[in-house]
């Protein structure tokens, strides 16, 4: 937690996202996720926090946003429980 009050998930290499603002973290190898991440760039909603590595996790945030992770989707989700003392 933040001084502020805000929670913060690092999602890899510094990059951090708002995490009362994620919606979903899903595995990028399915069809719908190609889609999604391809219908984000259209609409220039795509962060590429991969740092030119694999992208391993989609975080889909409540502004449409999609940000690409190296992070596996697994070790996302267990940084967003820990921070959130695993109630929600």
């Amino acid at each position: 937690m933040t001084g502020l009050g805000t929670e913060l998930l690092n999602v890899g290499f510094g990059n951090v996202v708002v995490a009362s603002r994620i919606i979903a973290i899903v595995s990028p190898s399915s069809a719908p996720s190609k889609r999604l991440k391809d219908e984000a760039k259209e609409g220039r909603k795509l962060v590429d926090a991969t740092n030119g590595r694999r992208t391993r996790s989609i975080v889909v945030t409540d502004s449409d946003h999609v940000i690409l992770s190296a992070i596996q989707t697994e070790t996302l989700a267990q940084r967003l429980v820990g921070e959130h003392g695993g109630k929600e």
